[in-house]
This record gives C-alpha cells, structure tokens and sequence, in this order.
C-alpha cells in the first residue's frame, strides 16, 4: 500500500505539527534529487544497528531523524530522536518511522495535510474520521481525537492520525478497514492516558486551582497544570515505548490494507463459468462467501437415507448434496481414476469415446456403472471437461436411478436397475465397469454390473408378459475396450496399472447423427494432436466452449427478444454465426447453461415496454 500514515497534535505554541509518521520505502522506486546519500546513510545504519522491535515476519533497525531548530520544538512537538524501519524481504519492502518523512516533497503534503486536519477539515463533535484533498496534494483520511492532560489548557490534549496517498479510490475502498483499526490504536492511547491523569488527579486535581487562579491578559496562554508549556506523548500515557508500539501498529495497518484489495488486469468480460460459479456461491449476512459446508457424520447419513426414502418429493438439490457426501467420505478409500481425457480415449476406444462425446454435448443422459465408486467418478469429471459448467448437473454416486431432469451425468450403483420409462426413452447412454470375465470367475463372486439384463412388461391388451432385451443393437453397442495395450509406457514401465483388469462396456438405444457437431470435431482434433500437451488441450476446451456459448447467446436473444421466428429465420442465424444444421441439438442444449444474470437481462431488456422505450 503506497501510503503514509502520521500522527499530529496541536501544540499551544506552536501550532498543528507532525509528531511520528511511518512510510514504506521501495527499491525499485525513483530517488528524488538529494535524497540518495540521506537513503544510502540510512540502510547503512541499518545494517549496522542491533535493536529491535518485535512485530510478525520483520527485521527492524533504529535510524537517526531529522533535527528541527529548538525555536520550532517543545517537549510536546518531539517524539523520537531515532526511528525505527522493519524489513519485509517478501515483499521487499522497507517500513520507516521517524518523525518527519524525508522526502522534502512528503513533508511538504503531510504537513498540509496536518494543517488542515487540526484547524479547518473537522467532523462534527470534533472526534472522528473525516476524508478531504486533491489530486495535487494528495487525499487524505483524518482520524481526530482527544487525550486527556491534567497540564493541559481544557485538560485535553488534540491529536490525529492521517492516511496520506495519491490514489483517491483505493483510500476510499479502504475505509471499512482502516477506520476501525485507526480506532483500535486510539482507545489504547486514550486507556493509557486516562489511567495517567486519574492518577495525577487523584493526588492533586488541577480544575479547582485553575478556578481560583486569577485569569489576566499576560497569563491567559499558559494558563495550564505545571511550568511546562507542553509534555511528550509518552509522559501522557506513561508508556516509554509508545512510539515502538505506534510503528508496529502502523506498519501493521500498510501492509494489511495493503493485502486486502489487490489490483488485477481483466483482459474481458467474465466468462460464462465464471458468472455460474459466482451464481452458485452463498453470501452470508455478514458478507462472507460460504465455499465449505458440514460433512454428515454417520447417524446423520441414516437419517437422511431414511428421511429420503419417506420423502419422495425432495429437492434434486438436497439429492444431489446427500449423494455427494457419500461419495466424498467413500473416495479415500481407492485411488483408482480416469485422469485425463485422452487416459479415457485410451480405455474406451477410439470409436466409443467419439460416440460418447457425441452424446454428452448433446445433453443425452450418461450413466456410469460400476463397483469402483473412485473410477465412476472421475469418468464423470473427465467427461464434464466438454460442456460448459451451467450445462453439468451432476450426481456422482446413487443407489438408485435419478431421473434425466435431475442430472445429464449419473455415477449408479451395480445394483440398481433402469426402470421401464427410461429403456423406451431412447435418450441416453449406459457405460459398464466391470471385472474382466476370467478374473470375476477366478474370484468366485458374480458379475453384478449388469444393469439391464433383462425386465418383464405386462401388456395391458393381451395380459401376457413380454421381456425387453437389453442389447441395444441400434445404437452404440461396440467391442468392449481393451487395455492390455496399456500396460507399458514409452519407458517400459506400467502406465495404468490399476484399470488393466476392468473393461469398459457402452451400450444405447440412441441413433446417433451421422455428423458430430462442428466444436465437438474441433475437440476431437486436438485430443488426437499429440504434439498439444494436456494443458494446451484443455486450454483449447475452455476457448472453444465460450466461443460456442458466445453463439448460444445470439441465438438465445434472437429467439427471446423477437418474437415468434421462423425456420427459415433461424437457418439464416445460424449460417451467420458459423453453425451447421448438425450443431443445431447442440445449440439449443447449451442454451440450458447460460447464466441467471444473462438471461434476466435479456428478458427484462426484450419486455414489451422495455422494447418501445
């Protein structure tokens, strides 16, 4: 934080003066002219000197301060005759306290800035921050308050902290933070102070004598406790190392403001990811965004099982919460996965993984069955890497069926079973793990991942029973994948040691287009580039799946804000944005992940009365 913060009294003699002041120093900044034999005697003092101030992750030092003309100085105008520097190498950065800024350009503003804090820029009741300056002179927060004196003219002494620094916007963003901890070192001033002056006027209280004291032109002025014209801030609060613990605190109060509000170079308006994953956090009332919730312990995982089972109506929300929970206190357990996108190329074929792909950016229901609750979920992940987040609702692991509606990626037990509904529905696609057949038989047990063997329908016409057949010969139903291919990497080692005994089946009702859409083939491609690391892959996903949901949004405003559109109409839109009739399914299943934000301004911007204006 480039700014200075400076503590000021007005001395009964001598006016509003600068009493202690902390700046950082940087070394990559500009030196003015004059200024670097000051600076170069200063760190080479530093390096020299052995005292200390304790404060958190800096190297502190004392330095000599500037000495002003004994006519411009009393004890109540003098602070420190050394100062004090704390070093933070993480930063880089060097916080100085003396009594005056050695920059003569600094002093020059803070005086001003002292002036005008302690004569003309007050708040109401005297005691508060107020926040004045320009753009030559700089802005400045000034903190103005009392310590009481028992040798003081109104048995109070005033003083103000300033926060001095050009940038008129980061000061004012920085109010919240700074105003409270400002009040923070000022009631320990005060506390110290008062303590001080109950003492001094427990032994001799100064308000009668003043009261009897004759009161003449020539003794108004000094017409105080005492034959001092003014005492230290440290004889006021009878603390010798106040000015120690004002630089700890100062310093604290720079690099924390510092911290707290951080500058970033927006190359463009947020993404529509970035807009649904500020959509989907919680803010608090205090203001804190809730990012991690209670996990269930066991009782409670039974209860919400048995409160599932007795409510069929519950939110698809809560569903989806209970089901993660399961799956997050299961996955410690195994490390077995899927990693990366062409790690599930690999296993599924390279036919299969293209029919799959197809059917998860066209919104079709993916179902992932298997023991391995670890590998069904991190199929599910890889797979989500294709859509955009709005278009993923997720349920990672479930005992039971959940229908289309409630997610497009759906982790199933073994044991479950599609119901009747679903195998006529032709809208989804069934993805098998399972033991290799000599290694389920070796290991006596049954193969259990069998879905949809077989289930009986009753003919309501004839009262017969007829079986529906599981083979979906219509669909994608190709060879099973392999990985013995898998077992050695280019260096002779194993490469996926854990998945070389599991294959993986795909089977569905669903009659695939012939065409894939066009950023599904672009996809395609640079998964099948070798020569593109993974992460320039993925890079290249995240900048295919905005410019497609860019063409979701012109196609979502031209159908929202005009009207009823014709076929013709939206043929001609879509050869304008680059969109083929293949992408068409694609489009309007995308256009179910654009963000709240975007589609109530779109809304709001195509009603009736709106539109006329």
């Amino acid at each position: 934080m480039n700014a200075i913060i400076s503590l000021c009294h007005f001395c009964e003699l001598h006016g509003p003066k600068i009493l202690y002041c902390t700046q950082p120093f940087r070394p990559q900044e500009p030196k003015p002219p004059g200024t670097e034999e000051v600076e170069t005697d200063i760190i080479h003092k530093l390096k020299s000197s052995t005292f200390a101030v304790p404060s958190s992750g800096a190297e502190s030092a004392v330095i000599p301060s500037f000495s002003s003309s004994a006519k411009d100085r009393c004890d109540g105008c003098k602070s420190v005759q050394m100062g004090f520097v704390s070093h933070d190498d993480e930063a880089k950065v060097s916080y100085v306290s003396t009594q005056q800024p050695y920059n003569p350009e600094v002093f020059t503003r803070i005086r001003q800035a002292c002036i005008r804090s302690l004569s003309s820029e007050v708040c109401p009741g005297r005691e508060g921050p107020i926040f004045f300056g320009d753009t030559q002179c700089g802005h400045v927060l000034s903190y103005t308050f009392y310590i009481p004196d028992t040798q003081a003219r109104g048995m109070h002494r005033w003083y103000s902290i300033l926060v001095v620094m050009m940038d008129k916007i980061y000061l004012l963003n920085s109010w919240p933070f700074l105003v409270p901890h400002l009040q923070i070192v000022i009631q320990s001033l005060q506390k110290k102070a008062r303590g001080i002056y109950d003492a001094e006027e427990a032994k001799c209280p100064q308000r009668p004598l003043r009261m009897e004291a004759r009161v003449n032109p020539s003794n108004f002025i000094k017409q105080r406790g005492g034959s001092k014209p003014a005492r230290s801030l440290q004889e006021i609060t009878g603390d010798k190392n106040v000015f120690q613990m004002l630089h700890v605190a100062f310093l604290w109060i720079l690099k924390a403001c510092g911290s707290r509000i951080t500058e970033k170079l927006l190359e463009g308006p947020p993404t529509e990811d970035t807009i649904i994953d500020m959509e989907k956090q919680e803010e608090t009332e205090e203001g804190f965004i809730k990012i991690f919730t209670r996990k269930l312990d066991g009782s409670d995982l039974v209860q919400a099982e048995s409160e599932a089972d007795q409510d069929g109506d519950k939110s698809p929300e809560l569903e989806i919460n209970y089901q993660e929970e399961l799956e997050e206190d299961y996955d410690d357990q195994f490390d077995l996965a899927v990693t990366d996108i062409r790690h599930l190329r690999k296993v599924l074929g390279r036919a299969n993984f293209q029919a799959l792909s197809h059917h998860v950016v066209i919104g079709n229901q993916i179902i992932v069955s298997g023991h391995e609750r670890s590998l069904v979920k991190s199929v599910i992940n890889v797979l989500k890497t294709l859509l955009p987040k709005g278009c993923c609702r997720v349920i990672p692991w479930s005992l039971k069926y959940e229908e289309s509606w409630r997610c497009n990626f759906l982790g199933l037990s073994p044991d479950a079973s599609l119901p009747q509904h679903v195998n006529s529905s032709e809208m989804f696609v069934l993805v098998e793990i399972v033991l290799k057949a000599g290694l389920a038989s070796a290991s006596g047990g049954t193969n259990n991942s069998s879905l949809v063997a077989s289930s009986v329908e009753t003919d309501d016409n004839h009262g017969t029973e007829r079986e529906i057949s599981s083979d979906f010969s219509s669909g994608i139903s190709g060879p099973a994948s392999d990985l013995s291919d898998l077992s050695l990497g280019t260096e002779g080692q194993e490469k996926f040691p854990d998945l070389e005994h599991f294959e993986f089946k795909m089977s569905s009702p669903t009659t695939l287009p012939a065409k894939v859409p066009t950023v599904l083939a672009k996809m395609l491609m640079a998964v099948d580039n070798n020569n593109l690391t993974l992460e320039v892959v993925e890079a290249a996903f995240t900048c295919l799946r905005e410019e497609w949901m860019n063409k979701v949004k012109v196609l979502f405003k031209f159908t929202k804000a005009g009207g009823n559109r014709s076929e013709e109409d939206t043929k001609k839109l879509l050869q304008i944005v680059g969109a083929r009739s293949e992408d068409k399914q694609l489009l309007m299943f995308w256009m179910t992940g654009l963000s709240v934000q975007y589609r109530e301004h779109i809304l709001a911007a195509s009603a009736p009365g709106n539109i006329h204006k």
